[in-house]
């Protein structure tokens, strides 16, 4: 795999990723209760640690993206 190969894969990989973490966000916003109710039936989670499991979700997501998609595909296009 040759470094212009590479680079776009990764370019696209990020910008899946990105909508990925996008779509999970507002879907968490629009269909929470929705959510909740659905997980409450098969775990006994309080909402506030169920809010707190996703914000540390998508927070682990963004960083996961950004040292292992992002990162890397700044460097090889930038250098």
């Amino acid at each position: 795999m040759d470094i212009n190969a590479l680079q776009s894969l990764l370019g696209w990989c990020s910008l899946i990723n990105y909508v990925l973490l996008i779509v999970w966000f507002l879907i968490f916003r629009c269909c929470h209760e929705w959510i909740f109710q659905l997980h409450g039936r098969w775990f006994n989670l309080s909402e506030s640690n169920f809010d707190h499991i996703h914000y540390c979700g998508m927070g682990l997501w963004k960083m996961f993206w950004f040292f292992f998609n992002l990162l890397p595909y700044l460097v090889l296009r930038f250098s």
